[in-house]
Order: structure tokens, then sequence, then C-alpha cells
């Protein structure tokens, strides 16, 4: 089908992460043409980093081609770090302006391969949906298991599809130890999920233990928080942060401040939110 759409192989999206790795294994022993490509979010683990290019290393001498693609927003570079003064909020839960320019933002006019899977989120598993940054799909669901599951997006002028999207936790373990798959070292050390240090999406225990680990990270974030207030003030737009460390404490709700509305009204664009 890709190849009858678009001319070219699929594109397995690689995040880094386990279910990644089952659908490049997958693919291989299914002797198709395909192609991987990881988003390089700059906010992955340095470990998350390293087993991207050695893997991507492997496969090249697999014949396999593998690039990474490094983010950009209104065709300038762009990371985590110069977003945030840009968007002028921190990305939380419900704003994920960085899930989709860091992360999603980058393949068009192709056919993706993703490791989404419906086990991930509550909404997915009971009503069919995979989440995307331009709103739900629903998806086909029935129990002909000669079809798969497939999506597409109308604003890169892609279709995905999704090989195992319903397969629980321990299924992708346990295909993973029958297989021999190598995968991220950070599951070894007890991560449950190797995606952005710091994600808003993350529960919040998650999110400080990442910061113990990696406490760069919660500096550069700072950093960028700084960058964002000030850039609010010139902007002439009040808050009732004080510092980056109220920004910080607000972000990973350790406090809410008097008077701070949890929801923004002037965002980048002047977008209600």
């Amino acid at each position: 089908m890709s190849l009858g759409y678009y001319k070219k192989p699929l594109i397995l999206t690689d995040s880094g992460g386990k279910d990644s790795s089952v659908c490049i294994h997958l693919a291989k022993k299914a002797g198709i043409p395909f192609e991987v490509t990881h988003n390089h979010t700059t906010a992955d683990a340095p470990e998350t980093v390293r087993f991207v290019r050695e893997q991507f290393h492997e496969l090249e001498n697999e014949g396999i081609h593998c690039y990474i693609t490094p983010p950009r927003y209104k065709n300038k570079p762009v990371s985590m770090w110069t977003l945030i003064p840009i968007k002028l909020m921190p990305p939380t839960r419900i704003v994920r302006y960085c899930c989709d320019i860091l992360k999603e933002g980058t393949i068009k006019d192709s056919f993706i391969v993703t490791g989404v899977r419906w086990a991930e989120s509550i909404k997915r598993r009971k009503r069919g949906i995979y989440e995307s940054p331009h709103g739900e799909v629903i998806l086909s669901n029935d129990n002909d298991d000669k079809r798969q599951l497939f999506e597409s997006c109308r604003v890169k002028a892609a279709r995905v599809c999704n090989p195992i999207i319903d397969w629980d936790n321990d299924e992708v373990w346990d295909y993973i130890k029958d297989e021999k798959i190598t995968v991220n070292p950070l599951y070894c050390e007890g991560w449950n999920r190797v995606g952005c240090i710091g994600c808003p999406q993350a529960q919040t225990s998650g999110r400080n233990r990442d910061f113990q680990r990696w406490p760069k990270y919660m500096e550069m974030y700072k950093k960028a928080f700084d960058k964002m207030l000030q850039a609010r003030k010139e902007r002439g737009l009040q808050c009732a942060w004080k510092d980056r460390e109220d920004v910080f404490n607000w972000w990973m709700e350790n406090d809410v401040l008097s008077g701070q509305m949890l929801m923004f009204d002037n965002m980048e664009g002047g977008q209600n939110v």
C-alpha cells in the first residue's frame, strides 16, 4: 500500500521505546521494504539517544535506511528549550505543543508505522481511538484477524498503520523475550516509559525520578522558564509567577500559586487555552 500510494517504502517511527523495537522486528520478519526514522526531541534521556544511534547503526549494516530528524518550527531549528519561550508557557497535559512539534510534526506524504497501543490509554482501549495532535481518529475495530487498523491524517497527507495497537503490556514483553529483542537499557533499570524527561503526561512521581536521575535537564527547563518569563514581560503578558521556581513548582504540580490560573488565554499567537 505504501508503494502504491506514495511510491516509497513504509516509514517506521522509532521513539527509542520497546514498542518501536517490536515494530521494527515485525517489519524485518515480514520482509517488506521499510525505513526507520527518529525525531530527536532534544529532551530524550542520553541513554535513549545512544540506544537509537546504536540500533540505527546495526540496521544500516543490514541495508535498512535510517535517519534522525532534528526538530524545526516555522522552518527554523528548534529545541524544547527554545520552544518554551516561543510558546510563552510550559507544555502541559492539556496543551501538548511539544509532541506536535518535536515528535510528530515532520513526516508528511508517507505511509507511517507507529507503536501506538490501546493498552497505553483507557480512552484508546475503550473507544478504539488514536489520539493525535490534530484530533481524534476513530479506528475500525473488528474481530477479523486478517484486518489491520489504519488511520489517515489529512493535515499531513499521511496514512498510519498501528500493527500492535491491540497488544497488551504482557504480550509486548513476551514477544521481546521470545524473540530476544534488544531494548532501551532504561527498562532494565526499572523505567516503565522512556519518553521525554519531565514529560507532563507522566505521573509526578515519574517526573521527579527523571529529574533526580538527570538533574541537568531540570536546570535546562528552569533556564527555559526564565526566558519564557522574560518573553511574557516584553509582550506585556501578566502572570502570577514571580520567577522560574514558581513556574517549575506549578508545572510539577507541587504547588498552585494564590490567584494563579490553571488555564491560559495568552500563549503564542493569542490562542485561547
